[in-house]
């Protein structure tokens, strides 16, 4: 039987109370340990130098560098903790999901609620429970965390640091990179055709060549996404020559 995964924990909040109580929830979560925790950002910063955390339970309004600069900062790392801010104000909820924060959490902050962030970060980092592929994702939606299924993805395209997952007539932007959503994708069901494109296998219909020997995948619905030079060989190898 697969084991859960653990995720590493830092706690940052100026209130030592608001770390405690913190403490006391996150124990009855087995899926986190908690790491270490900080009174203001700059002391985080030290912390996540040293443990590389897994995550940050993240408070917003702290003397000095508050919350939201503190992720802003991470967010341009290549490696950085997920963020699940835990704040008494509801007004920095868009700016949250700017950052790709994991949740969003108000105080007073209940155990059930606790639980279902951790949840959504297990999903976010984790392929699977099993070490499989990637089988949902967590998009942020208006004020909102929404559970993508990948099996509903159409395509995937690269937009700078974003990732644009298409399904049907709706997309979503997702905050990663594509090489690292390539990697944690099952290869069986989906192909990467182009740097910026990502197309689920089953929804190719055809590759059209055109007269100077570049080709082309036309999906089912009509959408028609050209196949990079470096990606010729995975092209060929999809149409098993």
């Amino acid at each position: 039987m697969a084991t859960e995964p653990t995720l590493r924990t830092i706690i940052v909040d100026d209130e030592p109370l608001a770390i405690d109580r913190l403490r006391m929830m996150c124990a009855a979560i087995p899926s986190l340990r908690i790491v270490g925790s900080a009174l203001d950002a700059n002391a985080a910063l030290v912390l996540i130098e040293s443990k590389a955390p897994d995550l940050l339970l993240l408070d917003i309004a702290m003397p000095g560098m508050d919350g939201m600069r503190l992720a802003r900062l991470l967010d341009a790392r290549t490696v950085r903790p997920l963020v699940i801010f835990a704040t008494a104000y509801d007004n920095h909820a868009l700016d949250a999901f700017e950052v790709a924060a994991v949740d969003y959490l108000l105080k007073p902050i209940s155990p059930d609620r606790l639980r279902r962030a951790i949840e959504r970060a297990i999903g976010t980092r984790a392929p699977s429970a099993s070490g499989g592929p990637l089988r949902e994702l967590w998009v942020p939606y208006r004020s909102e965390m929404l559970r993508i299924e990948t099996d509903r993805i159409d395509r995937i395209e690269a937009e700078r640091d974003y990732m644009r997952l298409h399904l049907g007539t709706r997309s979503y932007l997702l905050h990663m990179t594509i090489t690292a959503l390539e990697q944690r994708l099952d290869p069986d069901s989906f192909v990467r055709i182009h740097r910026s494109a990502i197309v689920r296998r089953d929804l190719i219909e055809r590759f059209q060549r055109d007269r100077v020997g570049g080709w082309t995948a036309v999906l089912r619905n009509g959408r028609a996404i050209r196949v990079g030079r470096t990606y010729l060989d995975t092209a060929r190898r999809v149409m098993g020559r």
